[in-house]
């Protein structure tokens, strides 16, 4: 990185992806060992595999016993497509979105299914006001927009006694940041985020009132088979003991059991989240020390503690996106942190995920590094002029 001195010390893991996330500390292939590979997922063992990754779900994330946990397809934008598409329409809609994915779920409401919905949208750095939102329609939002770095800091706006159902994109904050269930009817997130699984398999957690829609209402439009929930009138029971609507991978389900292992033993939901808030605040206060690089999010309240989205702010940089692509580039070359470039729909900058999976040491490794990077691509734009 030009002539001037690297730091010393260097992240023991530089995978700061926000997805597929860093693998859990220590983690082998030989953690697989008991996967049931080459048997079916409708045998004794692959249903008992199945059924215990729901129950060390529902365990860890401290889920009510009367709300449905299922394995779905598609990751979690199958899970979210899933819950919208056989959810909506019975109510009028409310579409809450602050960043790319929850700019996704507004175009397949309003120009897929068509439906006359609410848009209220914030700009990078912010979130929708949520006393302005009306919870007597059903309201689909995401807690932590993975692109942005800005997530709601607590469900208090959702009414208790709301008429709607709330569908809740989770995929970057489950298993990092603290859930309240009871304003939460449809809740999704995939493996490859916080607890560093592998990708294409969903989870969706269902309420009571999700249940009663879905045995109360049918949609206007076709179902395709792995979006369906339901069967002659019933929520089909099986989906949510592990009986899965696709083949899922035996493999995969092994690599998330040994994940959730791994949270029980680092204490838990309250052990992941503390975790994740020690990675975040040592970039903030980084941060805090330098000015040239800010929270993409503009008030603490709203800063994720997961994917952190952080932007440049120098007047020496000429060409923004150009010199935040360099600065990743650079780290990257130098094997210290791989895939932190800003989500491509999102403002020039970088993106460091700081997940429960992520070791805080590593994290404080990588930031002298990013120093280092900012000053040699400002020396050779310098040089370039």
């Amino acid at each position: 990185m030009t002539d001037l001195t690297a730091p010393a010390l260097r992240p023991a893991n530089p995978r700061f992806s926000s997805g597929p996330c860093a693998k859990i500390p220590g983690y082998s292939l030989d953690l697989l060992g008991d996967a049931p590979l080459g048997r079916s997922h409708r045998a004794a063992v692959g249903k008992a595999k199945l059924r215990e990754a729901i129950d060390l779900t529902r365990e860890i994330l401290g889920v009510p016993a009367d709300y449905r946990i299922g394995i779905v397809p598609g990751s979690d934008t199958g899970a979210v497509e899933m819950a919208m598409w056989s959810l909506l329409g019975a109510r009028p809609v409310e579409m809450l979105a602050w960043e790319s994915f929850g700019e996704g779920w507004v175009t397949d409401v309003v120009k897929q299914l068509k439906l006359d919905a609410t848009v209220k949208k914030a700009p990078y750095g912010q979130i929708v006001d949520l006393a302005t939102v009306d919870f007597d329609k059903d309201v689909v939002f995401t807690w932590n927009g993975t692109t942005s770095g800005c997530r709601i800091p607590n469900a208090n706006a959702i009414p208790a006694d709301r008429k709607g159902l709330t569908i809740c994109d989770a995929t970057s904050a489950a298993f990092a940041m603290e859930m309240d269930w009871a304003k939460l009817d449809v809740t999704t997130f995939s493996w490859q985020k916080v607890l560093g699984g592998e990708g294409a398999h969903g989870m969706i957690i269902l309420s009571p009132r999700a249940v009663e829609r879905l045995e109360t209402y049918t949609p206007a439009w076709p179902l395709p088979k792995i979006f369906r929930l339901t069967s002659k009138g019933k929520v089909t029971e099986g989906i949510f003991v592990g009986e899965t609507i696709n083949t899922p991978s035996m493999l995969a389900v092994e690599d998330y059991l040994v994940s959730l292992k791994w949270a029980k033993s680092v204490g838990g939901l309250t052990g992941l989240v503390t975790r994740a808030k020690a990675n975040a605040q040592v970039v903030w206060d980084f941060c805090a020390q330098n000015p040239w690089l800010q929270n993409l999010a503009e008030t603490p309240e709203i800063a994720s503690t997961t994917s952190v989205c952080l932007k440049f702010n120098d007047a020496r940089i000429k060409d923004g996106e150009a010199f935040a692509k360099a600065v990743a580039k650079r780290l990257e070359k130098a094997g210290v942190a791989y895939d932190i470039g800003a989500y491509r729909d999102a403002p020039a900058g970088l993106r460091i995920w700081c997940g429960s999976t992520v070791e805080t040491a590593d994290v404080a490794a990588l930031m002298p590094w990013i120093a280092h990077a900012f000053e040699a691509e400002l020396a050779a734009q310098s040089q370039a002029a």
